[in-house]
């Protein structure tokens, strides 16, 4: 949710941009595993570290998509509302958020496989508990047939919330030819 706010900020008002876009830049070209060993070192192995690996791990990308909505917004949709007396703020709030709302939806949607792939390798890497667990301790027994299964759970987990965000995204906008 963190990435909504700012993404607008940054597609909305180019000195953002400028302070933030060289900061992501940098940031989101380091892999989001390579964090882990912080991570456990700072959280531990509970939930609070893969909660933070999975920001680490799609902030920036969930921030640039949506800046990159933002930014492909028709100027006559912002000039009309600035010509028919609208304020800033009526622009921010009336025309650009509900215009992109079916690209934050889509951007969740698309950027959750990456979040999952995170829960997983942080789970292989350091936990207690998760799927992640299950098939390290498969590999180490070499009980192939739990990996296999561990798996195929991931992909259907996967898939279901994929459709779930497909679902939501057309449930709730009805208006957006993005479907």
């Amino acid at each position: 949710m963190f990435a909504i706010p700012l993404g607008i900020l940054m597609g909305t008002f180019p000195s953002i941009r400028s302070l933030m876009e060289p900061i992501i830049g940098v940031v989101r070209y380091m892999p989001a595993p390579a964090f882990i060993p912080l991570l456990v070192i700072y959280l531990g192995i509970g939930e609070t570290s893969k909660i933070m690996l999975i920001f680490i791990g799609t902030i920036f990308f969930n921030t640039l998509m949506i800046m990159d909505a933002v930014k492909f917004i028709p100027q006559e949709l912002i000039e009309v509302t600035y010509t028919l007396g609208g304020t800033r703020k009526q622009v921010l709030f009336k025309v650009i958020t509900p215009y992109i709302i079916p690209n934050i939806i889509d951007t969740f949607r698309v950027n959750m496989a990456a979040a999952w792939n995170l829960v997983v390798v942080a789970e292989l890497v350091a936990a207690d508990n998760g799927l992640g667990k299950r098939i390290l301790l498969a590999q180490k027994f070499l009980r192939t047939d739990e990996i296999f299964a561990c798996l195929i759970v991931l992909g259907i987990i996967g898939f279901a919330l994929d459709l779930s965000f497909r679902l939501f995204l057309q449930w709730t906008c009805k208006w957006s030819i993005t479907r």
